[in-house]
């Protein structure tokens, strides 16, 4: 904030020619024919008769006139007067001054538009309890980890015992993170969960069967999410099972069946007969 005149910063501007009057002292400035006001007398270069004069001494300024110490006379030459603007100070930038070319490359200027859902390494900038952070994207992005896998092969499944299911294929696995028929959240991806998971009996089992499948949590069963169906003899028939769960890196996704046929029965393998699947839905 300024009182009186705001200060010129680094405006350099060469005034229009003028021409001695004989007697005179006092002179108007102008730049395109239109009256300026210098910042002082000492922001200013002033050249008569090739000799640059003394600020305040020489001449002193006051608005838009220029005055020398004494008057002129008929053969005098004012050779040329700069106004220098204010060369002390930094002021403001101009608007559209500065370009791309004078940054440096490596500065966050939202020049080059992104069309495509970014990579997850993608870096964005987040304010951290007022500590501006930069943060992969891969961390705050729903829909990863996903994965799906399936039982390829068949298996055998003894009676009255929760029996892992061998899920020895996969369709897909985002992180990489499913190994040995075991979901492992990763580091960094703790989250809400959406986990299914189906079996499918094969045809030779008794239609009064009970059979269910389970999804277990770190080695053990997730209580509450539970299902239960009647085994079909002619066509097999499916368990199925969904939960959402809160999961922690490091915490582990088993698929796990039960049935009480009274003898070993087998599952039917092969996509999309018996699975588990999960994906990240949120933080």
């Amino acid at each position: 904030m300024y009182i009186g005149k705001e200060p010129i910063v680094g405006n350099f501007q060469k005034c229009d020619a003028i021409t001695v009057v004989n007697g005179q002292a006092a002179y108007t400035l102008q730049v395109s024919s239109t009256n300026v006001v210098p910042e002082s007398a000492n922001h200013m270069l002033v050249s008569l008769n090739g000799i640059l004069q003394a600020p305040v001494t020489s001449f002193t300024v006051s608005g838009a006139t220029l005055t020398f110490a004494s008057n002129l006379a008929t053969g005098d030459v004012i050779d040329f007067v700069i106004l220098l603007g204010n060369v002390l100070d930094l002021g403001t930038v101009s608007d559209a001054t500065i370009t791309n070319a004078k940054l440096a490359q490596d500065i966050i200027s939202g020049e080059t538009a992104l069309t495509d859902i970014p990579a997850d390494t993608d870096e964005l900038l987040i304010s951290d309890a007022g500590t501006l952070k930069k943060i992969d994207y891969s961390l705050i992005r729903a829909g990863t980890p996903s994965f799906k896998a399936y039982q390829n092969t068949a298996q055998d499944i003894s009676n009255n015992t929760d029996t892992l299911v061998t899920l020895d294929a996969e369709s897909w696995d985002s992180d990489s993170a499913f190994a040995s028929n075991t979901f492992t959240v990763p580091s960094g991806k703790a989250g809400k969960y959406l986990v299914i998971g189906q079996v499918k009996a094969d045809t030779s089992w008794a239609a009064t069967t009970g059979f269910n499948v389970q999804i277990y949590v770190n080695g053990s069963v997730n209580t509450g999410v539970l299902t239960s169906s009647n085994v079909e003899a002619s066509i097999g028939s499916n368990s199925n099972v969904s939960t959402l769960l809160d999961l922690s890196a490091g915490d582990t996704l088993k698929l796990y069946v039960w049935h009480n046929e009274g003898g070993t029965e087998g599952l039917d393998a092969g996509i999309p007969d018996t699975f588990m699947a999960g994906v990240r839905i949120g933080t």
